[in-house]
């Protein structure tokens, strides 16, 4: 029998199928309770890290017999049962069933529910987020958002193993500082499994996006740096300056792709962004650039309409 003080067994319990473990190495894993237990019967669920001190688990077994037999081994076993080297308590359990073994956070799966810590919504885009996630494999859709946790971002790959693998590397650390803005000390990843399997994606913004479909219509309103016309003093439409251009395409006899549209407006600058869609029954587009300038100079001259039509006749028929 063990030398401590505290006494192994408890044998005021009704005997259960489920077993309490006490005093276990901090953070003690499944493997190692599975690994402890299995000479007795089959392991049907566990629920670890119980407790403030994280150092109680218990264990359900296939069968209430096989949860006595381990307990009457250790009661008249001379030598206690241990874990890393220490005396591990046991008892049978109040509960006759390991119910939410685990929470929805720690079950494996394709969508990722990452807490950015340290920042606001804004200070780290879809695109950095996009950037640090899919070194890790294929990023099919990312959707951003504020909840009371803090800025959000579920994060959807193909499968469970490439989630778990950016889990793994990104869970507790930054996202390196020459990604975020001047502004930003440091920010933390705090990452769980999400009970999601397909995001939803209706529209691309600079809060969502479906990189699985290039077709999914854009959300103008959401793009990075459009903004609504306001009223100068003359009474009309003052139009805000912005680094991103809206595009009507009219009357054009030859389908307009986004290639074509970088093509052309790589002339007045290096264009980082393009999206086409469908609105009141037209064709428009957005184009961003990393400036002020480059969207200025659309309008400074007056010619450049001609320009567009000369370079978008040329890019259709090369």
């Amino acid at each position: 029998m063990s030398s401590s003080s505290q006494p192994q067994f408890r044998y005021t319990q009704t005997p259960s199928k489920v077993l309490h473990l006490r005093n276990l190495p901090w953070e003690c894993i499944e493997e190692e309770l599975v690994e402890l237990c299995k000479p007795f019967g089959k392991i049907v669920n566990t629920k670890c890290n119980v407790g403030a001190n994280r150092n109680q688990a218990f264990v359900e077994f296939a069968d209430l017999n096989q949860a006595i037999s381990m307990v009457s081994y250790y009661a008249s076993s001379s030598e206690p049962a241990q874990v890393r080297g220490k005396t591990v308590y046991i008892q049978y359990s109040n509960r006759h069933e390991i119910v939410n073994n685990k929470s929805p956070g720690d079950v494996p799966g394709n969508v990722l529910l990452v807490t950015i810590e340290g920042v606001e919504a804004g200070d780290v885009s879809i695109d950095v987020i996009h950037l640090v996630f899919s070194a890790f494999g294929f990023v099919h859709k990312i959707a951003t958002f504020e909840k009371a946790a803090g800025f959000q971002a579920l994060i959807q790959f193909t499968d469970a193993e490439t989630a778990s693998s950016a889990r793994n590397a990104l869970d507790g650390r930054s996202i390196p500082r020459y990604l975020l803005p001047e502004h930003v000390g440091s920010c933390h990843l705090r990452i769980s499994y999400s009970a999601h399997t397909d995001l939803n994606i209706k529209f691309q913004s600079h809060r969502s996006r479906d990189y699985t479909n290039p077709y999914l219509p854009v959300n103008p309103t959401a793009i990075e740096g459009v903004m609504q016309p306001t009223i100068g003093p003359d009474g009309k439409k003052k139009e805000l300056e912005s680094n991103v251009l809206l595009a009507s395409i009219e009357n054009m006899q030859y389908a307009v792709t986004v290639d074509v549209l970088n093509t052309v407006f790589s002339a007045f600058g290096t264009v980082q962004k393009v999206a086409i869609f469908e609105k009141n029954g037209g064709t428009q587009a957005l184009i961003q650039y990393p400036g002020l300038s480059p969207s200025m100079k659309m309008l400074w001259f007056p010619f450049c309409f001609f320009v567009f039509l000369f370079l978008l006749n040329i890019c259709l028929h090369y």
